[in-house]
């Protein structure tokens, strides 16, 4: 099954720069992009997501509660997920850990490194679940 990641991120720059680091990185991956919460429930219903990456500030919502929201629905509480945001705050962090997010990033330290771990845990928990 080819791998998925669904971007949730309403700056077109940081669209781009994540969509470029998947390309470059990982070889035949599907890429969903979101600019709202709202079109992110949309993408998750329509599709078999693997992983995603998310930012907090969104025009809909805040993507911490989101996690929340998604960690406390069996259907989508195995995704793994990255936290890529501007201004991570001490509350951002806490409602990131009790939804299980595996990590909390300031846009401009988000790299390869985090990509490949959560895609790590995507195949990890495909394999659980199948």
């Amino acid at each position: 099954m080819v791998p998925t990641c669904l971007i949730i991120e309403d700056s077109k720059f940081d669209q781009l720069r994540m969509t470029r680091m998947i390309n470059k990185s990982v070889a035949d991956m599907q890429i969903y992009v979101a600019t709202t919460l709202r079109e992110a429930r949309l993408l998750l219903a329509e599709n078999r997501i693997s992983m995603i990456l998310l930012d907090n500030n969104l025009p809909d919502g805040l993507g911490a509660d989101f996690a929340i929201e998604l960690a406390d629905l069996k259907i989508f509480s195995h995704i793994p997920m990255v936290m890529v945001s501007d201004w991570p705050s001490p509350f951002m962090w806490e409602k990131a850990a009790t939804a299980g997010v595996l990590h909390v990033v300031n846009k401009s330290e988000f790299g390869l490194d985090y990509l490949m771990d959560a895609l790590r845990h995507a195949k990890t928990r495909q394999a659980v679940l199948h």
